[in-house]
Order: C-alpha cells, then sequence, then structure tokens
C-alpha cells in the first residue's frame, strides 16, 4: 500500500517538474500572445514611398488633391489650383497615415455607420499606390470622451477609433500643405544678391561659402551678416491666415516702399518687392502670384546699408592658427614663425616662446575691427603688421596711421580705410611688447 501511495506520488512531481519545465521554456511565446491580444490592430501599413498621389475630402469643401513628381520626387498640389506644396509638411502628413494605428476595435462588422458618423465622414483620405492600388480612410465623429475620433477604411466592415491629435496630424488643408516661401529657392544655390533701397543698389557675388560686395563698388563683406540676409530671404513667407489675407493688395498698393531683393541661381533671378505701413510689412513675390503680408524680420533684413554688410576685421584669418606673425612698430619689430602643421610652438630668433603671450599677440591682431569706414584721411604708417595663415597661402598685411585720438588702417592693395578704437592698437603693441619666451 505505502509503495502504491509512493509511486503516485512520484508520479505527480513528475508532471508537475514537466509543467514547470515547460513554462520556463516558454514565457515569450504566452507573453507574446498576450501582447498581441492586448495590443490594437494597425488600420494602415503603406509604403511611404510608393504613395503616387493624396486627395483630402472635408464636408463643404473643395477637394485637396498632391501627386508627386515620377522625376523629381517632389509633391505638388494639383487641386484646388496648381501650387507648389511645402515638402516636409506633406511627408509628416503622409508619415501618419502611412503607418495610422488604432485605439481599438469598435465593432468588428457595423451595420449602423450612421452611429458613428462615418456614413457621411467628416473627413475622407484617398491614397494612391505605384500599382494603382487605393486606400480610403474615412474619419467620423469624436469619441463621447472627445479623446478619440471614430475610423473605418472604405469597403471594410471594421470601425476603430484613433487617437484625436493622429487626426490633427492628417487633417490637413490648402494652406497647411501648401509652399509657403515667397523666393522658393535653397540658400546654397545663390550665386548673387542684390538689394535695391532708396535708388542705391548693394550687390553680392558668391564664391565658395565667401561673399563679396561687388556694389557699388569691390568691398569686403561680412559673410555672416549676407549670410544671414540670405536666411531671411530665403525664409520669408506669406501670412496666409484669415485676417492677414483680407485686402493685402491693396495694403500693399498703398505701403512705402522700403527695398526689391533679386537674387540668382543657376535657374534664373527671382525678386521680392517689401513694403512698409507703420509697423506692418507686406511682399510680393516674381515667384508667387498677389501680395501678402510678411513677418517684420525680413523687413529689418532689408533696412540696412552698404556698411552694415562690410567686413569689420582687419584681419580674415578667424579662428585659425596664423603660421607667421610679423608686427613693426616704429623701430620695434617682432617676427614669430609657428613650428611644422599641427605644432603649437611658436618660435622667435631660434628661441621657443611662451605659448599664453603669443596667443595674447594673436588674440589682439584677430580682435582689430573697424569703429566705421572712412574714404580719406590716412597719413604715415606708425605700425604695420603681417599674418601669414592657410599654411602659407594666405598673406595679409595691414598698415596703421595714428589720426588724432584714433587710428586709421588699410589692408595691402584696398582702397578701404578702417577708422579703428585707440585702446585696440594700444593693447596689440601691449601684447607685442610683453612676449617672452618659453620658460621665463
Amino acid at each position: 500500500m505505502k509503495s502504491h501511495s509512493l509511486a503516485i506520488a512520484l508520479g505527480v512531481l513528475i508532471i508537475l517538474g514537466g509543467v514547470l519545465y515547460w513554462s520556463n521554456k516558454h514565457p515569450q511565446n504566452e507573453q507574446a500572445s498576450k501582447i498581441s491580444a492586448d495590443t490594437p490592430p494597425a488600420i494602415l501599413k503603406l509604403d511611404q514611398a510608393a504613395i503616387t498621389s493624396v486627395q483630402i475630402k472635408k464636408k463643404d469643401t473643395e477637394a485637396l488633391a498632391l501627386t508627386r513628381a515620377a522625376s523629381s520626387g517632389e509633391w505638388q498640389i494639383t487641386q484646388p489650383q496648381p501650387l507648389r506644396a511645402d515638402q516636409p509638411a506633406v511627408l509628416g502628413m503622409l508619415s501618419a497615415i502611412s503607418s495610422l494605428n488604432s485605439q481599438r476595435v469598435v465593432e468588428d462588422k457595423a451595420t449602423n455607420l450612421k452611429t458613428f458618423g462615418l456614413d457621411n465622414p467628416a473627413l475622407e483620405v484617398v491614397l494612391v499606390e505605384k500599382d494603382n492600388k487605393s486606400q480610403e480612410l474615412l474619419l467620423g465623429d469624436e469619441t463621447l470622451a472627445s479623446n478619440g475620433v471614430y475610423a473605418m477604411l472604405a469597403g471594410e466592415p471594421r470601425v476603430f477609433t484613433i487617437a484625436s491629435w493622429e487626426k490633427s496630424t492628417i487633417d490637413k488643408g490648402l494652406n497647411d500643405l501648401r509652399d509657403k516661401r515667397l523666393l522658393p529657392v535653397l540658400p546654397d544655390k545663390i550665386s548673387r544678391i542684390e538689394i535695391i533701397r532708396g535708388g542705391q543698389s548693394v550687390e553680392f557675388g558668391r564664391n565658395k561659402d565667401e561673399w563679396q560686395i561687388l556694389k557699388p563698388k569691390p568691398l569686403r563683406a561680412d559673410s555672416t551678416q549676407v549670410a544671414d540676409l540670405l536666411r531671411q530671404l530665403t525664409d520669408a513667407k506669406m501670412d496666409v491666415s484669415g485676417s492677414a489675407a483680407n485686402n493685402t493688395a491693396s495694403d500693399f498698393a498703398k505701403a512705402g516702399p522700403l527695398a526689391t531683393a533679386k537674387i540668382t541661381d543657376e535657374s534664373g533671378t527671382q525678386e521680392l518687392q517689401v513694403r512698409k505701413s507703420k509697423d506692418t510689412y507686406y511682399a510680393k513675390s516674381s515667384a508667387v502670384d498677389g501680395a501678402y503680408k510678411v513677418d517684420s524680420e525680413i523687413g529689418k533684413a532689408l533696412d540696412k546699408t552698404v556698411d552694415d554688410f562690410r567686413n569689420k576685421k582687419l584681419f580674415d584669418f578667424g579662428y585659425s592658427d596664423p603660421n607667421k606673425i610679423e608686427v613693426h612698430d616704429g623701430t620695434k619689430a617682432y617676427f614669430l614663425t609657428r613650428g611644422s602643421a599641427g605644432s603649437e610652438d611658436w618660435w622667435s630668433n631660434g628661441k621657443k616662446m611662451d605659448a599664453s603671450s603669443v596667443e595674447s599677440l594673436i588674440s589682439a591682431l584677430r580682435e582689430l575691427a573697424a569703429t566705421k569706414f572712412l574714404d580719406s584721411g590716412f597719413s604715415n604708417a606708425a605700425v604695420e603688421a603681417v599674418v601669414t595663415s592657410g599654411e602659407g597661402k594666405r598673406t595679409e598685411k595691414v598698415q596703421i596711421a595714428k589720426s588724432g585720438d584714433h587710428y586709421i588702417a588699410r589692408r595691402e592693395n584696398e582702397p578701404a580705410l578702417y577708422q579703428l578704437d585707440s585702446k585696440s592698437v594700444e593693447d596689440l603693441l601691449k601684447a607685442a611688447a610683453e612676449m617672452k619666451p618659453a620658460g621665463k
């Protein structure tokens, strides 16, 4: 009897052990099954790159249609009128709709679509793919809790809910998806900029990343200032909000002219006229029909003189390390040579120099900048500085003359004169005099 009970107990123990072994071996499968059962199903899973056209229909509103060009891959608005599309805005909408997930399934086989507002949907989006297959998404009423929207695919029986914010990413109108740039060009493709203001013309030309003033005469340009002007021009957008769009043509006509900008790339020249009425700015572009209210920043960018765009720095070596420096102060002369490429050592007359004292001189040279520009007044040079940089490819020579309580400087082979603050020149001469050998 005891042996029989022992056998039964042993059998139960073996079974329990097997169950425990199996459960330890398959926990991920069980968890995956639970997650699968709890995860709401996807409504759409499309290859965004395969979508070739989109149509958005809303109640009592003209349909909005977009088509992607086969050659360039760019999206264009085709209805209600041909317009350039805002590429990031269109791609953002397509990203949301092509991988649209539901919150939950409301009904597997809905029989009364009116209950969900899907018999006459508030929004219909038709997506067509390369193989001419199409999907039509229908969005109806908000849920009772107002945190979701009823949705379904045309021709399928299931009704889902999606989050209200997801509807917002899909529910776009003409002004949401049109390209609102007044000068739709790429900044890095621009080779010329001309600003006409008060009958005076300022023209800039680009050589790689460097800008030069071409008119009213050849002058060094502050590339940062010109780049900021270019950014403002290419970022200028039309204000198409309801109130801003009213009477803009007549408002533009009544406003006083501020400036006209012309930008040129390989495809040609585009023009932007900017006018001002009190604190409000209006613009009209050769690339876009109509006149529009614009942000004040574009007006401020154009309301500048040629001197605002000139390079005030005397030296162009910027924050790169020079290779040679030569400073003459009357009878005093200082000669410095940097070691081999990449070296931080400086040498003068065969002696290694204290790095921090040389850096003070470099900083003083770097900071020499005009307080204003002059046409005359330069006399005999009292100070001369020569800086070689770019691994010997660029040599800049500057002469500085005393003039009353300030100094006037000129660069070699340039007609421009720069008025300098006395302190900046005194700091330069002091830094040169205080250089010392290393270790002292």
